[in-house]
């Protein structure tokens, strides 16, 4: 099966319309009338223009830093209708966010790009991931080594680099070691005291949300999470989960023995 193709059919097990999904009540994901658009150019950072003047940018997607493969595959859509459906309000530029599919072949086009592994998944600057199961997809072409997949990302113990991607986006994986719950934060720490490594901290709104759900420390203590987020450098590197869906609970790979 060629990329395309396989592209094309993990991106539509991720679109919400083929197959049923939770339901969506977050504000953020609320959706709109569906309407179709002329696709006339790119903006700086994947902003889609249409040429009805409109801006949006892709619902559930993170823009790579790196972005020629990405903008060329979006550039190679200029000209065609789109289907969109828009998200929630605008940001702060104006501009929707929305999900989109290219009526000429149905393609997702954000799919598409997480298929390719040309862009991560994350809420961007919505409160919530609305599209889960393009996660999905993105952990499929993580294990294709594709795109932003091919090299492995760092471990959240290795402290080294995790500092040489400072100021990026990452998406890291590690085992929650310690759990401390303070007055306006909880801080995960992925290291023992003192060791060089990931530290994830949660603002006391987002961590509500997060037990609301069942994620608690009893229930993140020892086990094997992801972690979405830009890193920063404090006393170590440091992750701010923005909203709950920054933080992944990797089902079945819990660990036993780690100490308190």
């Amino acid at each position: 099966m060629g990329l395309r193709r396989h592209s094309a059919l993990l991106a539509l097990l991720a679109w919400p319309c083929s197959a049923p999904a939770e339901p969506v009540t977050h504000p953020d994901c609320r959706a709109a009338p569906a309407r179709t658009e002329t696709l006339e150019g790119l903006g700086p950072r994947g902003e889609l223009r249409f040429a009805s003047g409109g801006r949006a940018v892709l619902d559930s997607l993170r823009w790579p830093e790196d972005d020629e493969s990405a903008r060329e595959t979006l550039l190679a859509r200029v000209g065609q209708r789109i289907l969109v459906t828009p998200r929630g309000l605008p940001d702060r530029w104006g501009r929707e966010r929305v999900g989109a599919e290219a009526l000429a072949d149905a393609a997702d086009l954000a799919g598409d790009l997480v298929a390719a592994g040309l862009a991560a998944v994350d809420p961007n600057e919505a409160d919530a991931l609305c599209r889960p199961a393009l996660r999905l997809v993105e952990e499929a072409a993580r294990r294709r080594r594709l795109g932003l997949w091919r090299d492995a990302s760092p471990d959240a113990q290795d402290g080294p680099a995790l500092r040489r991607l400072a100021g990026r986006f990452a998406v890291i994986e590690g085992i929650v070691r310690h759990v401390g719950e303070r007055g306006t934060r909880t801080y995960l720490d992925f290291v023992p005291r003192g060791a060089d490594g990931l530290t994830v901290t949660v603002t006391k709104r987002t961590w509500r949300t997060m037990a609301a759900h069942g994620l608690t420390a009893d229930s993140l203590h020892g086990t094997r999470v992801r972690v979405r987020g830009i890193i920063e450098i404090g006393r170590g590197p440091v992750i701010a989960a923005a909203t709950p869906d920054a933080i992944e609970v990797l089902h079945g790979q819990d660990v036993s023995g780690v100490r308190r």
